[in-house]
């Protein structure tokens, strides 16, 4: 039954739009909190909470970097089903119009104005 909930947890983390956004955009770069809500224009509670369910599903994995919290896509998951689907991850929305924008966005984001506000 563990193993199920556990398979429970990363369908439901991939069943969700915003969070395959976010998923495709940390596939170019670590991101903190700051830069993923202005990219998505999503409230931070809303975005905190994504990334709590996609890292619970062990997609990926948070790192401190001074006063931030970077975010990235989990370079060595435990678990082999998680690693198969961030391996497909890569073929997955290439050609998606949102992700296309998102990725572009990426290039303009700039943390230290964003967090300083």
């Amino acid at each position: 039954m563990k193993k199920l909930n556990k398979q429970a947890d990363i369908f439901k983390a991939l069943s969700d739009k915003s969070r395959l956004r976010i998923l495709k955009i940390l596939q170019k770069k670590s991101l903190c909190v700051c830069e993923i809500t202005d990219i998505l224009q999503l409230a931070v509670s809303t975005v905190s909470n994504h990334l709590s369910i996609l890292k619970e599903a062990g997609l990926i994995v948070d790192e401190k970097d001074k006063k931030w919290i970077n975010y990235r896509i989990n370079p060595n998951p435990e678990n082999p089903e998680v690693a198969s689907i961030l391996v497909s991850l890569h073929l997955l929305l290439e050609d998606d119009e949102m992700v296309k924008k998102d990725r572009e966005l990426i290039k303009t984001v700039d943390r230290e104005e964003l967090c300083s506000r």
